[in-house]
């Protein structure tokens, strides 16, 4: 039987999923939705084995335990505490990130 996760999305990750659909909306609203909800149930489905995604590469540069899950070109940053997943960042994998 598979551990059930709390998804808990951070402020930050809320205002980077308004972006990403304001910067895709301004282009075509139909695609910004449907780009959202995908990013959504992605986000939903880390409540089953959040592990099994990797972890990002600036773990050792940041002394973190950060795992990323990839989205087309973004990436949903999370960490694992307990029973709880937080989304921290949802940036363009172009992006680097800094500590969060």
């Amino acid at each position: 039987m598979d551990k059930k996760y709390k998804v808990h999305i951070t402020a930050s990750a809320q205002t980077d999923i308004q972006l990403i659909y304001d910067y895709i909306a301004h282009e075509n609203p139909v695609n910004a939705i449907h780009f959202i909800d995908e990013l959504e149930a992605k986000v939903a489905a880390l409540d089953h084995f959040p592990q099994r995604q990797p972890a990002i590469p600036e773990n050792s540069f940041f002394g973190t335990d950060y795992r990323h899950l990839i989205v087309k070109k973004y990436r949903i940053i999370y960490r694992i505490v307990g029973k709880d997943v937080f989304i921290l960042r949802i940036i363009h994998g172009m992006r680097i990130i800094e500590k969060v």
